[in-house]
């Protein structure tokens, strides 16, 4: 059990590495699981593309292996506890993912409408991601919710999770329904049909690619929504 613990500590630490900001000149915060951690150490992240594309720093708290329910009490010290990767200070955006790890590591993506229930209500009003989006509106943060890809319809080994994983971003437009200050950005369209080349080698997770693109959806929400017209995202193009 301690090796177990032991490698989660080295993981987190080493994917949480990149470019260093102090908080306090940063307005926005990441906060999730692989999706926004994936490439960090390559400077290619969703959160890498966010820095560029806007010209502005960036906090990413985001881990590899994180979820909303921990019960072990060093995951929320080494940031594999999704709400407890909040930093308190005068945020203007927090962009959030999560829940993925929940149903497919909780529940195998099977008999999993308890635990997406806990997650989120089918209304989406209640349950552990409208509670932190509630907290982090709270705090003054508008809060962007990023959706998971979809796999290429090749041999995935979460090609099971698709039906759950639509349930998700009909629950997270609901709740992003309710208030103006909440943007649900899916991702169930980025992938065409077939095309490995969003995915990494293990069709799970984003290649840099994928967070490329993905991070240039999550900036023009950004400046769309401050009024900001920027030449980096009229020009910015996927290679």
């Amino acid at each position: 059990m301690y090796a177990r613990i032991l490698t989660a500590v080295v993981l987190a630490v080493s994917l949480a590495a990149g470019p260093a900001f102090a908080e306090g000149r940063a307005r926005i915060l990441m906060m999730g699981d692989s999706l926004f951690a994936m490439h960090k150490l390559a400077g290619q992240s969703v959160g890498a593309t966010l820095r560029s594309t806007l010209a502005e720093p960036v906090v990413d708290n985001s881990i590899a292996g994180a979820r909303f329910f921990y019960k072990l009490p060093i995951s929320g010290a080494i940031g594999l506890s999704i709400p407890k990767q909040h930093r308190g200070g005068s945020w203007d955006w927090v962009v959030l993912n999560g829940g993925g790890n929940d149903l497919w590591l909780g529940c195998g993506c099977s008999r999993c409408e308890r635990r997406m229930d806990r997650l989120i209500s089918e209304n989406g009003r209640r349950g552990a991601i409208p509670g932190l989006v509630s907290r982090l509106r709270q705090s003054g943060a508008q809060v962007i919710y990023v959706g998971y890809l979809r796999t290429p319809g090749v041999n995935s080994p979460i090609e099971h999770c698709v039906d759950e994983g639509d349930e998700m971003d009909a629950r997270m437009a609901r709740l992003a329904a309710l208030d103006q200050g909440v943007h649900f950005v899916p991702l169930a369209d980025m992938v065409p049909h077939g095309d490995l080349s969003y995915h990494a080698m293990d069709r799970i997770h984003p290649s840099m690619k994928a967070s490329r693109a993905i991070g240039l959806r999550i900036a023009r929400l950004i400046a769309e929504t401050e009024g900001r017209t920027m030449v980096s995202l009229n020009t910015a193009r996927l290679d």
